[in-house]
This record gives structure tokens, C-alpha cells and sequence, in this order.
């Protein structure tokens, strides 16, 4: 089943009438999230500990872990043993195995695993080095392989499980200041609708895609640019974005009612992707019009996406 989240409340009235409701179906399982530590994954955390599940909390930072982990002690009814804060570096493949070892010996299983860690990218293609996008690969999309490879062959032998990526809407349709990033995401999503018809063979085994647009999270002040340790400028008023709770929530009515694939973004960018869906000459048009002005305030120091409701500043 595959459906496109039109608005807050249309998914709420879907969700309650003829869905499951993801703090019950939810309740109890075990999930393993990356990219646990802030933005998109903290909020993860923090929902599916309201909602009784059970935690595998990873990223590289381990302080930042246990931080998450206080939080959702504090915020749930869940007890320490009922969270594992796992260290993970997406890059360090030769790890994995080890790390997928430790996390169903403490848990006996993982039900779901939600693949959440990644980077941005904010710079023009003609001033980026080749070395940010071997990293954006490198992380975004063979991490994501990699960990998933681990953790599929534990699912097909229970013969259940959920496998969630978190992509973006870029990796439907491209934008300016974001070449290597939307290369990486067109490339999960390539391999995910590749996988999810290898195991037709297994109906129990969910593999999911959840494409947000802009959301209020810590992804653009971490997003690469131009060379590999230089910072952004910039992260710009974050303020006309999804709030991260509202995302979050949607994906786990998604994943809770096996929805395959998730659209979440607020309008103008949801009717967007809407275009490129059904009137892909006229989305190639607007996609011309927009990225102009995208790279125009990205080049007078506005935020990338800010910028579609923000006046070109003039010197």
C-alpha cells in the first residue's frame, strides 16, 4: 500500500478510522534507529519511547546518546534495560556485523530498523569537491546498505520485520544545492523499490521509504558544502519548516500501517512533488523557476530553503 500524506488532518482521520495507531501496534516492539542523536532521530526516540517500544539508540556521538536516553527514561514508562545505547559510525562497515551481533544478543531480535543517519549539502556543483560527494555517498546511501544487509538476513529468518530508510523529497525530484545529497537519496531509493521486490517471497517483512521535505532539525547547520571539513555559513530561520515532532509523528502512522511510501512536507513543497508525480513537464518548468531563485539567495547568503518566501536581497 502506498499513500501520500495530503495533510495533518486527513492522515489523523486515516490513522484513527481504518489504520492502526502507533502507540499500540507499536507498543513493545523493538526498534533500532541511527541517527539517534539530534534532529529526525532524537524525535524518533523520544515518540516510540511514549509509544512502549523498546530502544536500540545509535549515532557516533555516545554522550549525546545517553542524553537522548535520560530523556526518554524520564518521559516514558520505559526502564533503563529497555534501551541500549549502541555507538555507530554509518562509515565504519567493517564494524556493523559486530554492532547487529550486540543489538539482537541484548534484545533477542530487532523488529524494526529505522535507517535515519545522513548528511546534507548545501554548495553549487561547480565549486564542490569530488571528495564531498564520494562522502555523501559514502555515508548516506553504503552506510545504509551496509547496515541493512546486516540486519535483512535477521528478519528473513523470522520471517518478519520492518526496514524503514529515511530519504527525502529530493530523492524524487533534484535541487540546486543539493547534487550530491540527491544523488544519494535517488540512490536509496533505487535500492529500497529494487529490495522490497526481492522479498515478495517474505509478505511480513516491511520495507519502507519516508520522503520528507524541509523539516526544523539540525540537517542543514550539519550539511556539507563546497570542501569536506568546512562548515555552513549559514543555517538560516528554520521557522517556515515542518516542526520535527509533526514529521516524526506521521512516519510512525506510516510505519505502524505498513505504508511503503511516505511523501511529508508542508505546501508549497508537498504540491510540489504532487507535479512531478502526475505533470512532470510542468514540474520541470516550476522546478526552473524555483531553482533559480534557490541558487540566486543562496548565493546573497539566505537559506536554501527559506528562500522561496524571502525577497532576493539587492545590493
Amino acid at each position: 500500500m502506498c499513500f501520500i500524506f495530503a495533510d495533518a488532518d486527513f492522515t489523523l482521520l486515516w490513522a484513527s478510522v481504518i489504520g492502526h495507531r502507533p502507540e499500540t501496534k507499536l507498543k513493545g516492539l523493538v526498534v533500532w534507529v541511527t541517527g539517534a542523536s539530534s534532529g529526525i532521530g532524537e524525535e524518533l526516540a523520544y515518540q516510540l519511547a511514549k509509544c512502549g517500544s523498546r530502544l536500540i539508540l545509535s549515532a557516533r556521538r555516545e554522550h549525546e546518546l545517553n542524553r537522548v536516553k535520560r530523556q526518554c527514561l524520564d518521559n516514558s514508562s520505559l526502564q533503563d534495560e529497555d534501551i541500549l545505547v549502541l555507538p555507530l559510525d554509518l562509515l565504519k562497515r567493517k564494524s556493523h556485523e559486530e554492532k547487529t551481533k550486540a543489538a539482537i544478543q541484548y534484545f533477542g531480535h530487532i523488529d524494526i530498523l529505522i535507517n535515519n543517519g545522513g548528511r546534507s549539502q548545501r554548495s553549487l556543483c561547480l565549486e564542490t569537491s569530488v571528495d564531498v560527494y564520494q562522502a555523501l555517498m559514502e555515508l548516506n546511501f553504503l552506510g545504509t546498505v551496509s547496515i541493512t544487509k546486516q540486519v535483512l538476513p535477521h528478519m528473513t529468518q523470522r520471517g518478519t520485520g520492518s526496514i524503514v530508510a529515511v530519504s527525502s523529497v529530493v530523492g524524487l525530484a533534484g535541487a540546486p544545492l543539493a547534487t550530491g545529497y540527491s544523488a544519494s537519496k535517488h540512490a536509496l531509493q533505487g535500492f529500497f523499490n529494487s529490495l522490497r521486490t526481492e522479498l515478495t517471497d517474505y509478505p511480513n517483512i516491511l520495507i519502507s521509504t519516508v520522503c520528507p521535505g524541509p523539516v526544523q532539525s539540525q540537517i542543514v547547520h550539519n550539511a556539507f558544502t563546497e570542501e569536506l571539513n568546512k562548515p555552513v555559513a549559514t543555517a538560516g530561520n528554520q521557522e517556515h519548516k515542518m516542526p520535527t515532532s509533526r514529521c516524526v509523528h506521521l512516519m510512525l502512522v506510516g510505519i505502524a500501517n505498513g505504508v511503503k511510501e511516505m511523501w511529508i512536507a508542508q505546501q508549497p513543497f508537498l504540491l510540489f512533488y504532487y507535479a512531478w508525480q502526475y505533470t512532470p513537464t510542468f514540474a520541470w518548468f516550476i522546478t526552473n523557476v524555483l531553482g533559480r531563485k534557490r541558487v540566486q539567495n543562496f548565493k546573497a547568503g539566505l537559506d536554501a530553503d527559506s528562500a522561496y518566501f524571502t525577497k532576493t536581497k539587492t545590493s
